[in-house]
C-alpha cells in the first residue's frame, strides 16, 4: 500500500504542527479488504479505510482539512467526484482536550488498484495511479467545433 505513507508525506510537508510534532501523527488502517475476481490475472484492489490520527491538534481545523482535501483531489478523486462516496468517504470526530487542543480523527475510504501481469513465467506487479484530476486552474472555458467557437464562460 502507498497511500498512508504518501499522505503522510504530503501533511509532514503542509501541515505546520505536524511538522513540528511529527509523532502527533497516528496512521492506521481499519476495515482492509482485497478485492480480486477469477480473471486470468491475479490483479487486485486494496479496500480499505485509513484512520489518520492528529493528537493535541491547537491550530485551525482548516489547515489540517484543506491539504487532506489537496492530497485527495490526486490520490482519491472519486471521494469528490461521486455523489455515493461524498457521504462518508471522509469523515472525521473530534476530542476536546481542554480548550485549545483536540484530538482530531479522520477516516478516509480509499483503494489502491494492482497490476499483476505473467511475463515468460515471472509475475510483475505494479501499483496503478489514480486518474488524472479535472483542471482547476482555469480561469475561463471556450468550446471550439468545426473551428469556431460555439460558448464561452468564465470559471
Amino acid at each position: 500500500m502507498l497511500k498512508p505513507d504518501s499522505l503522510r508525506a504530503a501533511l509532514n510537508g503542509s501541515v505546520k504542527y505536524v511538522k513540528q510534532n511529527p509523532d502527533c501523527l497516528h496512521i492506521f488502517i481499519d476495515k482492509g479488504v482485497i478485492y480480486s475476481t477469477l480473471a486470468p490475472s491475479l490483479s487486485f484492489e486494496y479496500q480499505y479505510t485509513l484512520n489518520l490520527i492528529v493528537t493535541s491538534y491547537a491550530d485551525d481545523a482548516n489547515l489540517l482539512i484543506v491539504p487532506i482535501l489537496h492530497w485527495l483531489r490526486t490520490h482519491q478523486p472519486d471521494i469528490m467526484a461521486n455523489p455515493d462516496k461524498r457521504g462518508d468517504g471522509f469523515t472525521f470526530e473530534a476530542d476536546f482536550l481542554n480548550n485549545a487542543a483536540r484530538d482530531i480523527s479522520i477516516d478516509l475510504k480509499l483503494t489502491e488498484r494492482v497490476i499483476v501481469s505473467e511475463d515468460n513465467g515471472k509475475l510483475n506487479v505494479r501499483h496503478v495511479d489514480e486518474p488524472a484530476p479535472p483542471p482547476s486552474d482555469l480561469s475561463s472555458y471556450e468550446i471550439w467545433m468545426e473551428g469556431r467557437k460555439v460558448a464561452a464562460w468564465a470559471a
